[in-house]
């Protein structure tokens, strides 16, 4: 299984709509980011079998790891690498069982807790946000700062991969790097920005200077 680690585009049609989810993936595989999440709650089935089907022969060519939001069961049937599930979402066990053992689950976390219970439960990474301010994400509650990163980081296992997200932008990367975070989840920095292949390439750059030794 490839490392969950660097940069983490999270796709995002509402945020800026001149851009598609197809868009965000080419610029995320131009860019050379390391993991691509798929997140559409608004869309049907069948667009986001399409949409899931399409990223996957961008992200397997570009051998990029491949997560689908939520939907366990367009994962399965996009072959994606994975899934992100959230409080809502199907518990990580059940999901397991679904999924079988070759493929990753994430699990958002809000504190050190949650955190030891999703991997006590299997999960392969866990998300820690929303770190700074979010209009992506309108239920993701107060910023859990980048403190709340340090803490979490710390309860884990050294090598049990950290993902942080929220708010997230190359003027504040540097600090979640440094608190821990093995990856940072982009969303609008990515699909508002004028050139995103360049923006990736930067926080890779960051995510190689900063955390680069340190996960490997």
């Amino acid at each position: 299984m490839k490392r969950i680690a660097g940069v983490y585009v999270v796709t995002d049609r509402f945020v800026n709509p001149n851009r598609s989810h197809l868009d965000i993936a080419r610029a995320a595989v131009a860019g050379g980011a390391s993991i691509l999440q798929l997140r559409d709650k608004e869309a049907t089935t069948r667009q986001l079998l399409e949409w899931a089907r399409a990223i996957r022969d961008l992200t397997r060519r570009a051998e990029i790891l491949f997560i689908v939001n939520d939907r366990v069961d367009i994962a399965l049937a996009a072959d994606a690498d994975g899934v992100h599930l959230g409080d809502d979402d199907m518990p990580v066990p059940v999901a397991r069982r679904l999924l079988g053992s070759g493929k990753i689950i994430g699990r958002s976390v809000a504190d050190e807790e949650e955190a030891l219970r999703a991997i006590a439960e299997g999960a392969d990474y866990v998300s820690i946000g929303s770190v700074f301010s979010t209009s992506t994400k309108p239920d993701a509650g107060e910023p859990v700062g980048v403190e709340a990163v340090k803490r979490v980081r710390q309860a884990l296992p050294p090598d049990y991969p950290l993902v942080a997200i929220g708010g997230i932008n190359l003027q504040n990367a540097a600090a979640v790097f440094e608190a821990g975070a093995d990856a940072v989840a982009v969303v609008s920095a990515i699909a508002c920005a004028d050139d995103p292949v360049a923006v990736i390439r930067q926080f890779q750059q960051l995510w190689a200077k900063i955390r680069g030794s340190a996960s490997k």
